[in-house]
């Protein structure tokens, strides 16, 4: 019998002290979580999804602060491609974020807000509570973990630090480390929103100011990297904003400048600039290689997990070229490995995008 999408939403505070990267212990972590479905008797059904930069665990049920739909109801659902009739989905929000997780805007043990003083963390940081959030639902080896961008760091993170954890990998539109121009692109924000007087060194918690025109603005470079020049030319192209003629001054003149100024004004609705802050640097810590000895290789020797990586034609931010990276890392370990690029005019956004192809990727790859 088909059963309705709809979530349970929780939050679970792990039992034990996180211990971090940076040589740091988070205690009393909080992670805000949904799932779908029905956990089977031997916990062998589980499927966890790991959001983007920008995400949350709202995976397939509407935001509550947007109203808008999950930002992969397309994907996961009865019947869908990670069809919630067969699985039992998990999509919990990272730690440093602000959506439920603890994070910058969370209560230190000293009753303020942690702002600045909360600890820098990495993927690997955020994947460790995945792990230890699994461990308190008793799912000890998952069916499959999935994510996109963010998400697929987390998914790779996870196979090469815990390669019993999971049967199947999938990595979409994803990276094995980030590249200096994408840590370039991410200090921009990071540089806006501390320039922002509003950011008040990050203490600005309780303050009735937000460095909203900061964040605003890192949201609207952030946004530009997501998109395609294709994408951006035939949405856009140079058509000018409610007017017939140029203004000759430097209000929204273009179709494009009023849509990302759009953008950027209705991110600070939903997210805390400071979390912007850490999880961007988290992304910027990123690399398995590293991690492993400065062999990507080495990052999947122990693993006996399925790979199934997906890049997209039009994407710039993490190009096809390092979806193959991972791709000749995994076959030097002998892995199963299936590797595909899909056409689509969106961009590195195209994962959470109408694109019929990854829909039959995922299922395939899922249910086969």
């Amino acid at each position: 019998m088909a059963t309705v999408n709809a979530p349970s939403t929780h939050t679970l505070v792990l039992p034990h002290s996180l211990a971090l990267d940076g040589g740091q212990e988070l205690d009393r972590v909080e992670l805000a979580h949904e799932t779908y479905g029905t956990l089977n008797a031997d916990g062998s059904n589980a499927i966890l999804v790991c959001h983007a930069l920008t995400g949350d665990q709202h995976l397939a049920s509407p935001h509550p602060i947007t109203g808008k739909p999950g930002w992969w109801d397309r994907m996961v659902g009865p019947g869908k491609p990670i069809d919630t009739d067969r699985f039992f989905v998990v999509c919990a929000n990272v730690i440093g974020s602000c959506l439920g997780s603890t994070g910058p805007a969370s209560i230190a043990p000293d009753g303020r807000p942690y702002g600045m003083r909360f600890p820098v963390i990495t993927i690997r940081d955020m994947v460790r509570a995945q792990v230890a959030l699994l461990d308190a639902l008793g799912i000890g080896r998952l069916h499959a973990v999935i994510g996109g961008s963010m998400g697929g760091m987390q998914a790779l993170s996870l196979a090469a630090n815990f390669p019993d954890r999971a049967e199947r990998v999938l990595a979409i539109a994803t990276t094995a480390r980030h590249s200096a121009q994408n840590i370039a692109y991410h200090e921009v924000g990071r540089q806006a929103i501390m320039a922002d007087p509003a950011w008040q060194g990050g203490e600005y918690y309780g303050t009735g100011q937000t460095p909203d025109k900061g964040l605003a603005v890192a949201r609207m470079a952030a946004h530009i990297t997501y998109l395609s020049e294709a994408g951006l030319t035939g949405k856009f192209g140079r058509q000018l904003q409610d007017r017939e003629a140029k203004s000759f001054g430097f209000d929204a003149d273009f179709q494009v400048e009023s849509y990302l100024r759009h953008q950027g004004l209705s991110f600070t609705d939903r997210f805390d600039a400071n979390s912007y802050l850490y999880i961007t640097r988290a992304t910027d810590y990123f690399d398995l290689a590293e991690e492993h000895g400065g062999r990507l290789v080495d990052a999947f020797a122990a693993s006996q997990a399925r790979f199934c990586i997906v890049s997209f034609d039009t994407d710039w931010l993490y190009p096809t070229a390092e979806s193959r990276n991972i791709v000749h890392a995994l076959n030097a370990t002998a892995a199963r490995v299936s590797f595909v690029e899909l056409s689509a005019p969106y961009g590195h956004d195209s994962f959470l995008l109408d694109v019929p192809a990854l829909d039959r990727v995922v299922k395939g790859f899922i249910q086969g």
